[in-house]
């Protein structure tokens, strides 16, 4: 259904008009009627040599709502707030979050652009216990729940690609109940920046991780100084350095081999 023609991307069973800029920006041409609205959008990862049809359709639909921007640190939904839509993550890392009985953060879940959150509430109605805040600076979409939820329902290859994401985080989740229930501190660790890998990585021998000691120490539920003590000992072996004020993963292999001899 796709007709490229000077430079121009037409996806006529979308009802849009896109017009390519460069490889991160694009012009999305919304006619309803006689009443058209152009809008540019950056979306991350999304220019391929052939453009992602499923992304393309993810896009199309949002563009129709709410484009919100948020800050690094910024709060984009509260704990126990009742959110306003459904968020579709185009930029940035965002985290979720719950605020233990000893007012430390506990982090659950970290997201990465082409999610959506928060799907509980979304789907089964489920009050919203966590907090979602931006980890880096954010571009969001954010549609009301009905139409979302419809879109969904309509669309069972969006519906797939967003149980893989969700079941790839339940891989994530029992790693880490294994090793909180039975594991080191040290294995805690591994196997948390493991799990960064898995998400996060692109494939390579070598990978930098945007995340700080203080925020693993949320993720593993252990202390900002056991952190620090368990990563010098990756550093010592030559797995782990710092570049640039964040940590570098100088071998993946290493890492999972060190995680498997324990």
């Amino acid at each position: 259904m796709k007709k490229k023609e000077n430079n121009r991307v037409r996806i006529m069973r979308l009802g849009c008009q896109i017009n390519l800029y460069d490889k991160d920006t694009l012009r999305f041409q919304h006619c309803q009627g006689i009443i058209c609205r152009s809008i540019e959008i950056s979306f991350e990862k999304m220019y391929t040599t052939a453009m992602d049809e499923l992304s393309m359709k993810i896009n199309a639909f949002f563009v129709n709502y709410k484009r919100q921007l948020y800050k690094k640190g910024e709060v984009v939904i509260r704990a126990d707030d009742d959110p306003a839509g459904i968020y579709f993550l185009d930029k940035g890392i965002v985290k979720a979050y719950a605020i233990s009985q000893n007012g430390e953060e506990l982090v659950l879940n970290i997201f990465k652009p082409g999610a959506f959150f928060p799907m509980s509430w979304a789907i089964n109605s489920t009050p919203n216990k966590y907090f979602f805040e931006a980890i880096t600076d954010l571009v969001v979409w954010r549609a009301p729940r009905d139409e979302a939820i419809t879109f969904l329902k309509e669309n069972p290859d969006v519906v797939y690609d967003l149980l893989s994401r969700v079941y790839k985080g339940i891989d994530g989740v029992f790693d880490r109940m294994v090793y909180l229930m039975s594991g080191s501190a040290y294995e805690r660790l591994l196997t948390d920046l493991l799990i960064h890998v898995k998400r996060f990585g692109s494939g390579d021998e070598q990978m930098t991780l945007g995340i700080s000691e203080t925020e693993l120490a949320s993720q593993t539920g252990m202390t900002r100084e056991t952190i620090s003590r368990e990563m010098k000992r990756l550093k010592d072996k030559g797995i782990v350095t710092v570049q640039n004020n964040h940590f570098l993963i100088l071998s993946v292999q290493a890492l999972e081999h060190e995680l498997s001899v324990q």
